[in-house]
Parts: C-alpha cells; structure tokens; sequence
C-alpha cells in the first residue's frame, strides 16, 4: 500500500528526534488537526528547530524511492528536521482548514523568517488546492535570498506542474540571472520553449557585449529551437577556445533537429564520441 507524504514525514521525524521531541511534535499536529483560523501555526513554526533541532534528515535511497512513490517527483533530499516538521504542520493544517488554506498561506510566506519560508515552499508540492498557491509562488520567486528562491526553483515539482510559460521563463532567466544551478530545476528539458530561448539567446548577447561569462548550462534550453540567430549563437560557441563551452555547444547541438547541427557534430569528433558514450552530460558539465 502506497504512503502518505504525511505518514512518512512522521515517520522520517520518528526515526531523527528524540522521543520527547517527536511527543512534543504529536501534540502541535494534534491541535491543528481541528484548528478553525490557524493562528496557533505561527507560533508552532517558530518553535521546530527550538523543539525539534536542525538535523539533517538524512534520506536514504530507499526513503526517497518511497517518497517518489508517495508522490509523483517529490525530491526531499536535503531537507533537515525542522523543515520537515513544519511541512508536516503546515500539510495538517491545510486538512483542517480545506478551502480557507490558501487565504492563510501567503500571511504565513509573509511573516516567515529565512528557514521558515524555504520549508513553506518545499512543501508546495504536498499542499493541497495547490493552483490557488501559484501567485504566492510566484511571489517567493521574486526573493533577493537564493536559498529561498532555490526552495521554489530546485529539487520541486512545483513550478513544472503549475506555472504557465511566462512564469516558467521568468523562473529559468532568474536561475541564471542570481548564479543559481540549472540542472536541479524539474522539467527544464520538458518545458523547454522558443520563447525563453530567445529570452537566453538576448541575455547571453548582453552578458557577451559586457563581457562577462555566460553560463554554459543556458545552451540547454535552446538547443531544440536553434535555427537563425541562435545557431548562429551556437556556431559561435563551437568556436569558444573554451573547452566547456565547447563541451555546451556539442550538447545543445545534440538536440538540434537541424542536419547543419549534425554535421557540425561530427566535425566535433571528440565532443561526439563523449555524447554517444554519456561521458558528457549537461549534469556532468
């Protein structure tokens, strides 16, 4: 029988925080469960790593195949005891709250502190009523603090399933725009789009005009639409004296449909030969 995300969070605490802590944990989750308004939540949140500490909560592989399998894409790795907690918190309050929860979340993302709001937004993707979360996601995207933003942008389902192509474009320019990893964002490859290849195509030509480094992980979304100026763009990297951007042209041309991508490949004979054996990965580079 499939778990819960509720039940393993429990379970995950239960196996992480001593006994007196998990009872103390079992009370808070306790007078949720019939709460009327929510207020008691934000003195619950300020209390987890008081209560519960900030332990990694140390995830095996088998726990996020479980995870995975309790709910489609859920990645927690990295999350510690508090996060979990408040997760687990905010997840019973939203039970009892049903329709009025997504009235409260965006004063709870409002008066949360830094490790508050991360554990707010990983958790969006257990929450429930979650397209009445959108505009209050959007709103954390548009965060100064990267750990909060990554909490949206890395490792969660979220955005993939929610955010309509602007949002999603917006989401991938700021990754690169505050120095953020690509790689993590769920459905980069997915929800690749001929717009926000040109949105990166422009911002690369400002950062190149400027020059300053392009980071190579933005090749990767326009890859699929490069025809015209953006294989132009890619033609210009394939002549980089940079060896990573190099290694970024020869994967972005491997998604290029194009037959001039394919043979400019294989005039790339070490680059290809590191394609086809998956040497060479975009996580790898």
């Amino acid at each position: 029988m499939k778990a819960e995300p509720t039940g393993l969070l429990e379970g995950w605490l239960e196996r992480r925080v001593p006994p007196l802590a998990f009872n103390w944990l079992g009370e808070q989750l306790s007078s949720l469960s019939g709460a009327a308004d929510g207020a008691q939540i934000f003195k619950i949140l300020g209390l987890m790593p008081r209560r519960l500490g900030k332990a990694d909560l140390d995830l095996g592989e088998d726990d996020l195949h479980r995870a995975r399998l309790a709910r489609e894409n859920w990645d927690p790795s990295g999350w510690t005891v508090d996060t979990a907690g408040r997760v687990l918190a905010v997840s019973r309050l939203a039970e009892a709250l049903g329709q009025k929860f997504p009235r409260l979340f965006p004063d709870l993302c409002r008066s949360a502190d830094v490790s508050e709001a991360i554990a707010l937004y990983r958790g969006l993707p257990l929450y429930p009523y979650a397209d009445a979360l959108e505009a209050q996601a959007a709103e954390g995207l548009r965060t100064n603090m990267r750990a909060v933003f990554e909490a949206i942008a890395h490792r969660n389902p979220y955005p993939r399933e929610q955010f309509d192509d602007d949002r999603w474009n917006q989401m991938v320019l700021k990754a690169l725009f505050i120095g953020s990893r690509l790689d993590p964002i769920q459905g980069l490859d997915e929800r690749a789009n001929p717009v926000l290849a040109l949105i990166l195509s422009d911002y690369a030509h400002e950062r190149w005009a400027a020059a300053r480094p392009v980071s190579p992980e933005l090749w990767r979304c326009l890859g699929p639409f490069a025809e015209g100026r953006l294989f132009d763009d890619l033609k210009r990297l394939a002549a980089s004296g940079d060896p990573i951007d190099r290694r970024a042209a020869g994967l972005a041309l491997s998604a290029c449909p194009s037959v001039e991508a394919r043979r400019m490949l294989e005039n790339m004979r070490e680059i290809a030969a590191d394609l086809t054996s998956g040497r060479l990965t975009w996580n790898a580079l």
